[in-house]
């Protein structure tokens, strides 16, 4: 009878948690199309905060369009950014659960990624190619995701799943520094370094300790935590680790650069660390900024079914009314520019677009050089016209074009030697500051570089009232449209002298 005992007990400890393929399927789709749309309420609070707090207009304003932009796609329920980023997902899968499915974990991941990617209602943008390398195919539905799975005790499975924009990732840093260098400072001076095309004001993920891989994870998963510095500040650090957070966060909004690299008093809302041992003889430290899209959500599956997202009040945004700005712009004509007009523009200043606006990125911009220089007509005449960096989503229902927000601006660097003096291309609108180079074949064609805000990409496409590709169409997102715009709110960044606000605006506001 004793025996019997014991094996029923054993029978009931041994019993799995049995989570189906599907709900993990559904879980995934339906967590990436809601991180789309909806900012964490702690960014919000957190992100509405720094704008009451903000003593440059520059910053004020380029933090007022962020948020609402972030309200507008609450509402509407489309994406934040046009960069709707690659799919990360962490798994802490319990060692008490059994995933009915045949398939592997990466593919019934991809499953949902898929599915939330190519939804006809709010389609995101695909941004993953498939092979690095070479051809860069692009896979077309954005999988692979990029997926970690830890093993741990338990009967459930957690869930964390972002999407990681590629202007933030591209910051990434690391180093293994002497293990009595100080971690603050390389943090500082890094981030001084990082320009804008991060797209601040947002979140740094730092990882100290373990391996050159363990310390990168760690740096990624810390950006998926709560907000909390405001309230660490409020009653003080309780331990070493929260007084270093502190430090860094204090250092680095004292750099001065603030929202979108134009200067103000915050560049960052919140530093994450999380810590690992490691090699004695080593201080592995990787860096990971996140952007003014910071998109995550956490969810947990115990074998019930599919997870459920609750969607946030709109109360829980600020009313913020841009009307103000507007009115202080100066209008802009682009189907007439005229040297006098761009020699006007001064550093800083806001304007509103209205006109022809060609669109061309990376590959756009490959092509074109390479048809200069093989002495060959381009498809578009851009002299004296106006090239916006964007690759946008979809449109749907009866928009004319899905969120257009601006790309990293530096990228298209390394063309500009050839296009400005062979086309008479005279305005370039993107994001984040222009390499020293860059600016000086700026000033010496006579352009201006102006920018539009990251992050504000939904706002920014309702000032687009038409648009057609008109070159390089196998090219998807990256084909060259025409658009019509209207008021399109952008501000100048580099004037024809050379002149760039993302050096005047953060050395004004250094502390």
């Amino acid at each position: 009878m004793s025996n019997k005992a014991d094996n029923t007990i054993y029978e009931k400890e041994a019993m799995p948690t049995v989570v189906k393929e599907e709900d993990i399927i559904a879980s995934v789709a339906d967590a990436l199309q809601f991180i789309s749309y909806y900012h964490p309420k702690d960014f919000i609070q957190y992100l509405g905060d720094a704008y009451g707090r903000e003593e440059s207009e520059s910053a004020r304003s380029a933090m007022g369009q962020i948020l609402v932009n972030s309200r507008m796609a609450a509402i509407g329920k489309r994406p934040i950014c046009q960069d709707t980023g690659t799919a990360n997902v962490f798994v802490r899968l319990g060692m008490g659960v059994r995933i009915e499915s045949e398939r592997t974990l990466q593919e019934i991941i991809d499953e949902g990624v898929r599915i939330a990617y190519r939804l006809d209602e709010n389609p995101l943008r695909a941004s993953v190619v498939v092979d690095p390398l070479f051809g860069r195919k692009n896979s077309g539905d954005n999988t692979p995701s990029m997926v970690s799975l830890e093993l741990v005790a338990g009967d459930r499975i957690e869930f964390d799943v972002s999407a990681k924009g590629g202007g933030s990732e591209n910051k990434t840093k690391f180093a293994v520094l002497e293990p009595s260098e100080s971690v603050s400072d390389w943090v500082v001076s890094t981030v001084e370094k990082l320009g804008a095309g991060w797209c601040p004001p947002g979140i740094l993920g730092i990882g100290v300790g373990g391996s050159v891989e363990k310390a990168m994870l760690m740096a990624k998963q810390s950006l998926n935590e709560r907000l909390d510095i405001q309230e660490v500040i409020r009653r003080g650090p309780s331990d070493k680790l929260e007084e270093l957070r502190v430090e860094i966060y204090d250092r680095v909004n004292a750099l001065g650069v603030g929202a979108q690299g134009l200067g103000g008093l915050t560049t960052v809302l919140d530093v994450k660390i999380k810590t690992f041992a490691t090699h004695a003889a080593s201080l592995p430290v990787a860096l990971i900024p996140n952007c003014a899209a910071t998109r995550h959500v956490h969810f947990t599956l115990d074998g019930s079914g599919p997870a459920r997202f609750t969607a946030p009040d709109l109360s829980d945004w600020p009313q913020i009314v841009l009307d103000q700005t507007s009115q202080m712009a100066r209008k802009v004509d682009l189907d007439n520019l005229t040297d006098e007009e761009v020699g006007s523009w001064k550093p800083g200043e806001t304007l509103l677009l209205s006109g022809t606006l060609y669109t061309g990125r990376d590959a756009a911009h490959k092509r074109m050089v390479d048809t200069i220089r093989q002495g060959e007509p381009l498809p578009v005449d851009l002299r004296g016209k106006a090239i916006y960096y964007v690759g946008p989503v979809d449109a749907v229902r009866d928009e004319v074009i899905g969120p257009a927000g601006p790309t990293t601006s530096t990228r298209m660097d390394r063309f500009l030697t050839d296009l400005l003096p062979a086309t008479g291309l005279k305005v370039m609108v993107g994001k984040a500051e222009r390499g020293p180079s860059a600016i000086q074949t700026i000033a010496a064609n006579d352009a201006a570089y102006l920018i539009a805000v990251g992050g504000a990409a939904y706002l920014v496409s309702k000032a687009i009232k038409a648009a057609e590709v008109v070159a390089y169409p196998e090219l998807g997102m990256e084909a060259i449209y025409r658009l019509t715009v209207e008021d399109m709110p952008v501000a100048v960044a580099v004037d024809c002298r050379g002149k760039s606000i993302h050096t005047i605006g953060p050395a004004r506001f250094r502390r």
